[in-house]
């Protein structure tokens, strides 16, 4: 749980594509669209894509920038991104390459950092600690960046930023120098919390600060990021370059954060190299399985300005359990080049072993 909502199932949208000659490709598409209504796009673009050719890359949808993260209208150019993943895993299971050497030829990278995502167990109310537990556990899986966000509702309990800064210099005394840590305010604060919540994490080496206001303050995130010795990040709804580009321009990021399930790795790649020309590092957002932790791997892999991906840690026996020989993760790193393609089978029995379940995958809590 965090904020006011509290995680009740964990989903997973899988697009598979097939040739003619008979390779398979299987990409996930962020199921916050609703996975009943990503499924109906897929199968709308089905007839524009069923004789076309492989290789022929302007055959691939391109999201339309509407989408918006829990919006009905998401659903789109989520198919979208999954489309367009599971056919570059099919490029490179038929060229016999991983996809991030199909991305850029000349990547010399085998290996991906992978940072642990988390921290949203913690309840203000109750024991705020267990904060502590929770990312120890991380550090002593490998991970060497672990994020975290800022518990449940702050004015249920009178929380402020002097408060998790308390919080957040326990969970760093814990940790010592085995780990780098970064806060994700989840677009919850106000600009003055905001900046005096940059301001206290910025002196305590904090790696960076991850949306930490609404999502279309625009003028916020400029003056906050010109004005704070802390990386600033953000970005993971955005679907299009069109939508980052006054982002990029007004210098509101320090960090951008596309999303191959959101965005298919085309349009990561894109954004990718339109912000490394900008001076700006790129970090995925990957809020969902194994599968789409891959994609998003690859397209690290490939750019020269994306250091790390996210792994998201709390989505259960889903995470690795879509995918044949559960984690690709091993002490922190995922490998990119032992397979074609992404680099993952999907097991064969996935709609037996995990049934889809009607419903919101959160329910709002209400104190």
């Amino acid at each position: 749980m965090t904020d006011r909502y509290r995680s009740v199932k964990a989903d997973a949208a899988i697009v598979v594509v097939e040739t003619d000659a008979g390779v398979t490709g299987v990409g996930e598409a962020c199921s916050y669209g609703n996975p009943r209504q990503i499924a109906e796009w897929v199968r709308w673009y089905r007839g524009s894509l069923v004789g076309a050719d492989l290789d022929d890359f302007s055959i691939v949808p391109r999201p339309t920038g509407t989408a918006l993260e829990h919006a009905v209208g998401s659903a789109h150019d989520f198919a979208v991104a999954g489309i367009d993943c599971a056919l570059w895993d099919a490029r490179g299971r038929a060229a016999g390459k991983p996809v991030a050497q199909l991305l850029d030829p000349a990547v010399s990278t085998t290996a991906v950092d992978v940072y642990a995502s988390g921290g949203v167990r913690y309840d203000w109310h109750d024991d705020p600690r267990t904060l502590v537990a929770d990312v120890l556990g991380y550090v002593e899986a490998g991970y060497r960046t672990v994020k975290f966000r800022l518990g449940t509702a702050w004015h249920w309990d009178r929380v402020t930023p002097a408060r998790f800064l308390a919080l957040y210099d326990e969970v760093r005394d814990a940790v010592g120098d085995r780990a780098g840590l970064a806060v994700d305010a989840n677009s919850r604060l106000s600009r003055a919390e905001a900046r005096v919540l940059a301001e206290g994490l910025a002196a305590r080496g904090t790696l960076w600060l991850e949306e930490p206001l609404g999502k279309d303050d625009i003028e916020g995130y400029a003056e906050l990021t010109s004005s704070v010795d802390l990386r600033i990040s953000g970005g993971e709804s955005f679907t299009t370059i069109e939508q980052f580009r006054p982002w990029i321009e007004r210098g509101c990021f320090d960090i951008v954060q596309p999303d191959a399930g959101v965005c298919g790795i085309s349009e990561v790649m894109r954004v990718g190299r339109i912000a490394a020309d900008a001076g700006i590092s790129l970090i995925p957002h990957s809020w969902h399985n194994g599968l789409m932790l891959m994609a998003n791997a690859h397209a690290v892999a490939a750019l020269p300005n994306a250091p790390m991906v996210e792994e998201c840690m709390v989505q259960g026996p889903l995470r690795w359990g879509i995918v044949q020989g559960g984690s690709r993760v091993k002490d922190g790193t995922v490998s990119v080049a032992e397979s074609p393609g992404l680099g993952v089978d999907v097991v064969d029995d996935i709609e037996e072993r995990y049934p889809y379940v009607e419903g919101h995958y959160s329910v709002e809590v209400y104190r």
